[in-house]
């Protein structure tokens, strides 16, 4: 795939009342696209959140990582990658149940561009796992892409680690995926949870460890935050084309889903999942596990101080 060049737009409008809201720091200037303006464009950066809104969901990935400075600002050429969308449950795209499938495949897409020596794609699903994978379009993507996908549905594929942060959470069995990666790109659903209340990034961290129920049973939301203290995601891509507003995080119907055709992307787990919360309709303060990780000097604790670039599309 060769890389577009894009024009840069206004950054006028926002994701949503809620997230503007949420910051401080408008960014009105405009510039024209071209090869020749590529300096002028890193010069407005860096941003801590980038939020695009009114396109597909490979498109508005396009915007976003551009305006990070395209993939090769996080990924490094002959580097393996690790993507880990939300491939949790066995039903179709249109439920908002995982991760869309053509987000995932585009940003596979950037990260061979970028030099990617091998990209891996796994989740450690609730249900049948090779349904889920099916299902959902994402196995179908990834191969479409160049990727490989690996299960998440045998011990034998998760190693102990420390958790030398952790609070609740001192210890977990990590996927090896994730111990071998040079880069990992977290890539949740933003989407209503029964337990959690929201599932975004940091919550989505759950599909990288074997012993799930320990953390149900040993407070849920403080291990989240441990989690989210063990490695630090290098970008977390938030999926907010379809959102599951009810029953999650399964869902019932596509009547408990909303189109909203936005995306959030960041290199700050909180302050993407701040973002998403405020995005949703929420406040950040009812989900526990922001604050908690906030707290514990994992990234932003408000969007006050953030550098945001919000595109409309």
């Amino acid at each position: 795939m060769d890389r577009r060049q894009f024009l840069a737009r206004s950054i006028g409008g926002g994701v949503a009342v809620a997230v503007l809201g949420g910051s401080s720091r408008l960014l009105a200037a405009q510039a024209k696209g071209g090869p020749q303006n590529q300096a002028s464009k890193a010069e407005s950066g860096p941003f801590d959140l980038i939020a695009v809104r009114g396109g597909e969901p490979d498109a508005m990935f396009d915007k976003a990582i551009e305006a990070l400075g395209g993939m090769g600002a996080f990924v490094k050429k002959g580097q393996r990658v690790l993507v880990k969308p939300n491939i949790g449950w066995d039903v179709d795209p249109e439920r908002a149940g995982n991760t869309n499938p053509r987000l995932v495949r585009r940003i596979i897409e950037h990260c061979y561009h970028a030099g990617a020596k091998e990209v891996f794609v796994f989740d450690h699903t609730c249900d049948n796992w090779s349904r889920c994978y099916k299902n959902s379009g994402i196995e179908q993507a990834v191969s479409d892409a160049g990727g490989r996908i690996v299960t998440g549905n045998s011990e034998s594929n998760y190693q102990e680690v420390d958790v030398p942060r952790g609070v609740r959470l001192t210890k977990a069995r990590v996927h090896e995926q994730l111990l071998q990666a040079d880069v990992f790109l977290n890539v949740p659903i933003l989407k209503d949870h029964d337990s959690a209340r929201l599932t975004i990034g940091m919550k989505n961290l759950m599909g990288i460890v074997w012993d799930r129920p320990y953390w149900h049973q040993n407070d849920l939301h403080q291990c989240i935050a441990d989690m989210a203290s063990y490695r630090r995601p290098d970008l977390t891509i938030v999926d907010a084309y379809n959102v599951l507003k009810q029953n999650g995080p399964r869902g019932v119907s596509r009547g408990d889903v909303s189109q909203m055709k936005a995306q959030l992307v960041s290199p700050d787990p909180v302050a993407a999942d701040l973002a998403a919360t405020k995005l949703f309709g929420l406040d950040p303060s009812e989900i526990k596990y922001i604050g908690l990780a906030a707290s514990m000097g994992l990234g932003k604790g408000s969007l006050e101080s953030a550098s945001i670039k919000r595109i409309k599309m």
